[in-house]
């Protein structure tokens, strides 16, 4: 970790500590700019790619007109700070290490000779891609903008959403060598306090050496002890009008530098019952499709190991359930078939994120209609298991949690293998297994994660069911 070290009046000094500490003259995009200002030596210092070219030049070309009478009745920095550094961005720092943040984060340093700060010029500039909508969040009416890697374009898209002066951002460093920087967002007025207070601790007292994975890095600093727990303490969105939607309801909303997704707390189990889709719709419409998200939900978990048993206990069965034995049963065991194709679809997931754009779906849908085909005619699977695990493979997409789906199937597979052992009584242990896990879990402030039907909250347990119309008021019915 750099040491701290404070500016002082000797510019010779300052410039090598400054040389030493960045280590100038070993990376080529450290660029250096000295020149004369009002009689003064000057330098600059700025990281070739994050600069205003054209501000930079302007700001640069107005300085270096200066005059020794002009800087005659400047006593330090911050005087000079409010006389001739035109841009708005712009600031002066005492400490040399956070100096070289700034720098290292695309702003432009100057030291000055006389002075004992350095002057901070903000005008930096990021490598990004176009504001488009996101691949995992689209929609057929509303907004098609999604976030973008570069963490202030994201507050901006959030502030056109919220034109409130109540809509707070406050900004973190964490990492003690990437020195990333973190962003959360709330509504003074709307915001839970204790919730606010629980994270703004915990971000600053996370002591780490970089945020490798950027969001997912910081969530496992949020959350700690929470390694072989599947279920997702946050919810992500890469979409700046749903983040603005859960800012509305009090939640708190964080930006990571680096990452186009926002982390959504806090979140529990009936969060996930809710999207984005659900609110561009008529309520009637909206409803529907939570419900059978919710009923898609239960069954991706619980269909296979429950049509496992009744194929083991098939000659109990009535016969209007018939349909659901196999026809042809086969010698490898209906159990080995399931885990098996668990398995294969995992795989092919995998090989289609592997694969380049242009080929991964037809690479999807090749590879699992020859897999089937195949598994079928050879005789090692029965379609039945081809059939229900392709529905089961399907239903993870509609909700848009990869995380949640991953619980889902961590779960569903732990359930069907206690089925294979015990049978109807691993059933029923799987089950109490999945509750008392969901039961026993806490979100990131705190909360139980089956809030709000514990505690039991009546009015947001219904906003989170079914889509309620949005209650407006008319000027004509105030007065």
């Amino acid at each position: 970790m750099t040491q701290t070290h404070e500016f002082g009046r000797e510019y010779s000094e300052n410039l090598h500590k400054i040389n030493t500490l960045m280590r100038v003259g070993e990376s080529f995009d450290i660029l250096i700019k000295r020149m004369k200002i009002g009689g003064r030596r000057a330098t600059m210092y700025a990281i070739d790619g994050f600069v205003k070219d054209e501000m930079l030049e302007k700001e640069m070309e107005y300085l270096s007109k200066l005059t020794e009478k002009d800087l005659a009745n400047v006593s330090g920095a911050d005087d000079f700070l409010d006389a001739y550094i035109t841009y708005i961005e712009s600031s002066t720092v005492s400490d040399t290490e956070q100096f070289i943040t700034f720098i290292f984060s695309g702003a432009v340093g100057m030291i000055v000779e006389g002075f004992d700060k350095a002057i901070i010029i903000d005008c930096r500039t990021y490598p990004a891609r176009n504001v488009e909508e996101p691949e995992s969040d689209k929609v057929l009416r509303g907004s098609h903008e999604g976030f973008v890697e570069t963490i202030l374009f994201n507050t901006a898209l959030i502030r056109r959403k919220i034109r409130n002066p109540n809509l707070t951002m406050k900004s973190f460093q964490i990492g003690r060598e990437s020195k990333t920087d973190v962003v959360i967002c709330y509504l003074e007025d709307c915001v839970n306090r204790k919730q606010l207070d629980a994270v703004t601790k915990r971000l600053k007292e996370i002591d780490v050496k970089s945020l490798t994975m950027s969001q997912e890095s910081l969530k496992e600093c949020l959350i700690p002890g929470q390694a072989w727990n599947p279920l997702p303490k946050v919810r992500y969105t890469e979409r700046p009008d749903a983040a603005a939607a859960c800012i509305f309801d009090g939640n708190i909303v964080i930006l990571t530098d680096g990452s186009p997704s926002a982390m959504i707390i806090p979140t529990g189990i009936f969060d996930f019952a809710q999207n984005i889709n659900d609110f561009y719709f008529s309520p009637c419409v909206g409803t529907l499709l939570r419900v059978i998200r919710s009923v898609v939900f239960g069954l991706s978990m619980l269909f296979i190991p429950v049509w496992y048993l009744l194929v083991y206990y098939g000659e109990r069965l009535p016969s209007g359930l018939g349909f659901l034995l196999i026809e042809e049963p086969n010698s490898v065991p209906i159990i080995f078939q399931l885990l098996v194709v668990e398995f294969v679809i995992d795989t092919l997931r995998l090989a289609s994120l592997n694969t380049p754009s242009a080929l991964s779906g037809s690479f999807s849908v090749v590879g699992a209609l020859v897999l089937g085909e195949f598994a079928v005619r050879s005789g090692w699977f029965v379609s039945e298991v081809v059939l229900f695990m392709a529905f089961v493979a399907i239903s993870n997409f509609t909700q848009p949690s990869y995380e949640l789906g991953y619980a889902i199937k961590i779960f569903r597979t732990l359930i069907l293998i206690l089925c294979g052992f015990f049978k109807i009584w691993g059933l029923i242990a799987g089950i109490l297994l999945f509750l008392i896990t969901v039961a026993c879990t806490k979100t990131l402030t705190g909360y139980t994660y089956l809030y709000p039907l514990f505690p039991f909250d009546k009015e947001a347990l219904k906003s989170l069911l079914y889509r309620r119309p949005l209650k407006c008021k008319y000027q004509n019915d105030a007065a």
